[in-house]
């Protein structure tokens, strides 16, 4: 299921995964123009995770199905409360493809990526490993998590932000002139 693999402990970029695929595929009109800076975010991260942790095949499905949707409720659901409609579609998808032992998790892991605090369940690595994965994208590289610079400049050239940011910039903007005195409803404490 995975297309890459491990050599001598060294990690190498998936280039591209089937359910991450399948699942973007599925959502590309929806999310219109900005499909290719969605998918450049979800590989950016999805590559992070794989960097931090040493996964299973099973595991890198579940972080692939997870970074596939984590973000969607955006175009799903057009709002800027995207963690319930992402969870939900995730949901929807998991139960059509008979992998509802897979669901606890995969909303674990969507409902906890804003999370402000490191997730402390030793039970749910992966929870952690994904917080960390978004956080390392979504501040340009700025914050690491340990991710090497060259990891990250390889992920950054072949996966292109395409004006990801400054859609999530301009939508953020919109949530803090109507409501700007609280925070944007999908961070968690």
């Amino acid at each position: 299921m995975r297309e890459t693999h491990r050599m001598n402990s060294e990690f190498m970029v998936v280039a591209e995964h089937r359910l991450i695929e399948e699942i973007l595929g599925q959502w590309r009109e929806q999310i219109g123009p900005q499909w290719s800076g969605y998918r450049g975010h979800v590989y950016r991260m999805f590559n992070c995770c794989l960097a931090l942790r040493k996964c299973s095949e099973e595991e890198t499905a579940k972080l692939a199905v997870a970074a596939a949707f984590h973000d969607l409720g955006l175009w799903s659901d057009r709002t800027v409360d995207y963690l319930p409609p992402s969870s939900a579609r995730a949901t929807e998808w998991l139960k059509s493809r008979g992998l509802t032992d897979w669901i606890d998790q995969i909303r674990l892991i969507i409902d906890n990526h804003h999370k402000l605090r490191a997730y402390r369940d030793s039970q749910q690595p992966l929870v952690e490993s994904f917080r960390q994965a978004d956080l390392v994208d979504f501040s340009l590289h700025v914050i690491r998590c340990g991710i090497s610079g060259r990891v990250l400049q390889q992920l950054r050239q072949q996966f292109p932000n395409a004006g990801f940011h400054w859609f999530l910039t301009k939508t953020a903007a919109g949530w803090f002139l109507r409501h700007p005195l609280s925070p944007p409803p999908f961070l968690r404490w």
